[in-house]
């Protein structure tokens, strides 16, 4: 019989991913309409997850990538999303994490667009609780969106 042998892994190496600059500013911050939005990437128990963040704007075809520090933390330079039919303005985000073997995907709607989120088809058919944890919050100047893989307060995940 063979000796067992330790596992390896190999990758992922999110640095090669991260070398576009600035990837996290989708706008220039100094344009007016700039918008500071940061968040952390949080597992079940609130501890911070190496991962990558992708957000994109469909309306105006624009993306960005953002990777996270040892607290987890991330942070992008946008502009506010156009309205796309009965959709509220809105960023798909993408979640590349240690351990997923898949990305997940969610979305950040802006908490000045009550109107437009409660006639959003996807954020009105979800329960208020599962509700909150898509609308981005107010923070200082910009805006805040953690993002908690499982446990109490999850965000909402959707399928790819």
């Amino acid at each position: 019989m063979l000796p067992t042998t330790p596992s390896q892994t190999v990758g992922p190496f999110y640095t090669l991913g991260l070398c576009r600059e600035p990837a996290h500013e989708l706008i220039p911050p100094s344009d007016p309409s700039a918008i500071s939005l940061g968040g952390r990437l949080l597992d079940g128990e609130g501890e911070p997850i190496d991962g990558v963040i992708e957000i994109w704007d469909h309306v105006a075809r624009r993306w960005g990538r953002s990777g996270t520090d040892g607290h987890g933390r991330f942070a992008f330079t946008i502009g506010k999303p156009g309205r796309a039919g009965d959709d509220a303005a809105r960023l798909d985000v993408y979640v590349f994490a240690r351990g997923l073997l898949k990305h997940q995907l969610t979305r950040i709607y802006f908490p000045d667009e009550r109107a437009a989120n409660a006639a959003d088809p996807v954020l009105s058919a979800l329960d208020t609780a599962d509700r909150a944890t898509l609308i981005a919050r107010a923070d200082g100047d910009g805006l805040r969106f953690d993002i908690r893989m499982q446990g109490e307060g999850a965000t909402v995940f959707f399928a790819v």
